[in-house]
């Protein structure tokens, strides 16, 4: 989403960084630079004012002006102020950050509304959000409580199957209140502690609808309630939320499409202009594609700074630590074979994006086009690799020239193809070799020669 934002911004600190001395006409400089990229990107006029002014000030002070590297404590003001608009450390009332959820525990039931607009996304993260507490060990309840769009109650039966999670509905109800009733009572007999509700939405803001809200939001007490908007709408995304705000009353935002190629006005100006904090970001179309915001992640990724946190976490979350022992012995004993390369290949492409997950490491961000990523070589490799048996992937030696005709065709390649998967592994061994021998891992190596350039 920041793509375009990080590019300007780092553009910006061009006026300060790397000088021994700044003047004040660098600063001047450098921050109108970042208020034109702040106004690109779609970032609410008052908010962009706010944000220029506080850094001026502070950047302006002894601090910085006589320091020893001043272009680095501008860098540091910049991500500071950023971190700052984009949510804070603030508590909730559990005791939490605000980011987080404010849950009870597990032996009350915690209640959620999932509010919104047609076609925000909201049936699907809340089935998303279901996944997400149901890996974290809570037991949620999806109430389908969206009575009004076609089919609303039919497309969160399919999305709660494929994340396992139940859901509760009612047949020829048109009570939104009778419906999260008999959610409760069915929590209460199954030991579910927490209720995700699915409410009603209409395609452009009514009074019917937000009367329906408030009756029901007065009914189920909500622990949090949420609105989920589209990214890709812009300052509109940052009004609703505020009308919502004012009529029914909101405990954080979660934001879907950040995927997408928006210019990230949204996210920046959420915090500041409705006091909610984005609690969520929707990065892709699959279950797992969701994520909490971490303010100080993000403001990394804008500064192009990267996220290595997210990155490992992503990698813990697909990469068992068993066997990720098990890879390194190989490494070192050199009996990595092309079963453990195709492995690899399918725990990265479960990591999402290799775009996004290039963007987390830092120098990179920013600096990685789509037509630099060679995706129809990491798909052809995959196609090679799969149409090997077992016995091939195990012993690369053995396939000659009849076979690699075989894995052509299998893999709809060509010979001179399959012959350079495995030239490309055979060099890969002995990088792994050498480092090895040196007591190191040879993890970068092998991705190094995992991603075709």
């Amino acid at each position: 989403m920041f793509d375009k934002l990080t590019d300007k911004i780092s553009d910006a600190f061009r006026f300060v960084a790397g000088k021994s001395t700044i003047t004040e006409k660098n600063i001047d400089d450098a921050v109108d630079a970042i208020k034109m990229a702040l106004l690109e990107a779609d970032v609410n006029l008052r908010v962009v004012r706010r944000f220029v002014n506080s850094t001026i000030e502070e950047a302006k002070g002894e601090k910085v002006l006589r320091s020893v590297d001043p272009g680095q404590q501008f860098i540091k003001i910049v991500h500071d102020k950023l971190v700052s608009f984009l949510g804070d450390t603030e508590k909730g009332p559990t005791g939490r950050s605000v980011q987080e959820l404010q849950l009870k525990g597990p032996d009350t039931i915690s209640v959620i509304l999932m509010l919104g607009l047609q076609g925000s996304g909201k049936t699907t993260s809340s089935a998303k959000l279901a996944l997400r507490l149901k890996k974290e060990g809570r037991k949620p309840l999806l109430a389908a409580c969206d009575l009004i769009r076609p089919a609303a109650v039919e497309q969160l039966l399919v999305l709660a199957a494929q994340v396992g999670v139940p859901v509760y509905k009612e047949e020829g109800v048109t009570d939104t209140v009778k419906v999260f009733r008999g959610a409760q009572d069915w929590a209460k007999k199954n030991l579910v502690d927490t209720i995700i509700v699915d409410t009603t939405g209409r395609l452009e803001l009514d009074e019917v609808m937000m009367a329906e809200l408030s009756r029901l939001k007065d009914a189920a007490k909500p622990d949090e309630s949420l609105l989920v908007a589209d990214a890709m709408t812009g300052q509109s995304a940052v009004d609703i939320a505020k009308t919502f705000d004012e009529k029914i009353g909101l405990t954080g935002v979660v934001l879907t499409k950040f995927d997408s190629d928006t210019r990230g006005g949204a996210a920046l100006s959420l915090k500041t202009v409705t006091g909610k904090p984005l609690k969520f970001i929707g990065t892709g179309e699959k279950p797992d594609d969701f994520e909490p915001f971490h303010p100080d992640r993000a403001a990394g990724r804008i500064l192009g700074m990267g996220d290595v946190v997210t990155l490992v976490e992503k990698a813990q979350e697909v990469i068992d630590e068993k066997e990720a022992l098990a890879l390194q012995k190989k490494i070192e004993k050199e009996t990595f074979t092309l079963e453990d390369w195709l492995d690899q290949l399918r725990s990265v492409k479960k990591m999402g994006s290799l775009k996004s997950m290039l963007n987390m490491i830092p120098g990179l961000a920013g600096q990685i086009n789509e037509e630099d990523i060679d995706r129809a070589g990491l798909k052809s490799q995959e196609a090679i690799l799969s149409s090997m048996t077992r016995k091939e992937r195990a012993n690369h030696l053995i396939i000659g020239p009849s076979r690699r005709a075989r894995i052509a065709r299998g893999s709809g390649t060509s010979v001179a193809e399959v012959a350079r998967l495995l030239k490309k592994f055979e060099k890969m061994k002995g990088m792994m070799k050498k480092m090895a021998k040196m007591g190191k891992g040879g993890d970068a190596n092998f991705m190094q020669g995992a991603f075709p350039r």
